[in-house]
């Protein structure tokens, strides 16, 4: 069985095909600026052939042509017939109250998915053009199942989940913590588990996906009972542009003075504030990191105001579920930033963390693995995150049933 997996977003669209025999990753690739022109094509095989190009994709029905073909050409293919396709999963980032777990896509499920675009207007609408032009392309007989950002953090419970704000708004609109990066938080909490060689049943996790966009699941037997991002994924600790929690007087007071639109404030909060806000150098941690070890002050802030907060964040998790067993880091930054691991938890010694400077510095690049030292109360791992191997088994379960 092998299944096309699908993340689409408004200009990209990443996909891998993954041979569920053994579940290996027999191609790759990523298609760019969909609908902007001077559209990019990238393709690899797992055994290193390449195909990159620059072709005209003016939308995703467009795009989805691009991968058909790569998937059986002659030079870079790595099936002989489409028919080889057993089923296709995609990445839907907003399941809302309406999808608990992922589903088999149909019309009412399509429906649905637009329904809730209002609570995810950037993601939703382009992750359903995605699935509308793989039925285009690919036909409607091959089996799509849609697998939700949110649907992880379903099993929190209404005081985790519901706003101190009139309740009515929850009713009439829905407005609750909904939380995202659910596949990460699911793979790395099972995975955790796994080396732990305990069940989940009997743990309490906490999972770090610290990226460009990041966000910490509380994990208690299984199921999350808090996560940091909230209805929008602008919620939690700042990130590479996002603002992560503020008193939302901030946002009326900057509105007032600077005679903003809610537009405006919206842009300011999600694309030029966090890492990038602080620093003024960068979204990306990589050239903050270097600014810092210049000695940059605002970088240095930045790298503490970051920290800071994973601290809290941590902590408040470990009180939530009383106690904490393991610590998981994951995502760009969790994989590969050693400083930031250290410092946080450095500052975690009072929950009984301890983690080996040595084992912390080796797990970089894709390496994963315990970093915690064996007299530490708390087990701390480095996990390499992959979402698309939960959506292909997710995907391969669903269609199974058929």
């Amino acid at each position: 069985m092998k299944i096309l997996v699908i993340n689409a977003g408004s200009s990209s669209l990443k996909y891998q095909l993954i041979d569920m025999a053994n579940e290996e990753v027999l191609a790759k690739g990523n298609c760019e600026r969909i609908g902007l022109g001077d559209g990019i094509f990238g393709h690899k095989t797992a055994d290193g052939r390449e195909k990159k190009l620059t072709v005209d994709m003016p939308d995703h029905i467009a795009a989805f042509m691009q991968v058909k073909n790569a998937l059986v050409d002659a030079e870079v293919g790595v099936i002989k017939d489409l028919s080889e396709v057993t089923a296709v999963g995609h990445r839907v980032v907003q399941g809302g109250m309406k999808f608990m777990n992922s589903v088999l896509i149909d019309e009412q499920v399509m429906a649905t998915v637009e329904e809730l675009i209002p609570l995810a207007p950037l993601h939703n609408g382009v992750n359903l053009q995605g699935i509308r032009a793989c039925q285009e392309v690919f036909g409607e007989k091959v089996p799509q199942v849609a697998v939700f950002d949110t649907a992880f953090h379903s099993t929190m419970p209404p005081e985790a989940y519901i706003y101190p704000i009139p309740y009515e708004y929850f009713e009439k609109y829905q407005i609750r913590r909904y939380g995202f990066h659910g596949t990460s938080h699911r793979f790395v909490s099972e995975r955790c588990a796994e080396l732990v060689g305990k069940p989940m049943s009997e743990l309490k996790i906490i999972t770090c996906h610290l990226g460009n966009g990041s966000s910490i699941a509380a994990v208690d037997q299984g199921k999350v009972i808090d996560t940091s991002m909230g209805l929008t994924p602008l919620d939690g600790f700042m990130m590479g542009t996002r603002c992560g929690s503020l008193d939302p007087s901030v946002v009326t007071f900057i509105e007032e003075k600077e005679n903003l639109t809610a537009e405006q404030m919206s842009d300011i909060l999600n694309k030029k504030s966090g890492l990038l806000g602080i620093s003024g150098i960068s979204s990306d941690d990589r050239d903050v990191t270097k600014a810092a070890e210049e000695g940059v002050p605002r970088a240095v802030l930045a790298h503490k105001m970051l920290v800071y907060q994973i601290k809290k964040f941590v902590g408040s998790y470990a009180a939530a579920m009383n106690g904490c067993d393991a610590i998981v880091f994951t995502a760009g930054l969790g994989e590969n930033q050693v400083d930031h691991r250290q410092n946080v938890c450095d500052g975690l010694t009072y929950l009984g963390v301890k983690v080996s400077r040595e084992l912390n510095e080796q797990m970089i690049r894709g390496k994963g693995g315990k970093i915690s030292t064996p007299d530490s109360k708390v087990q701390v791992f480095v996990i390499p995150t992959n979402e698309e191997l939960v959506i292909a088994r997710d995907t391969k379960e669903i269609i199974s049933k058929l």
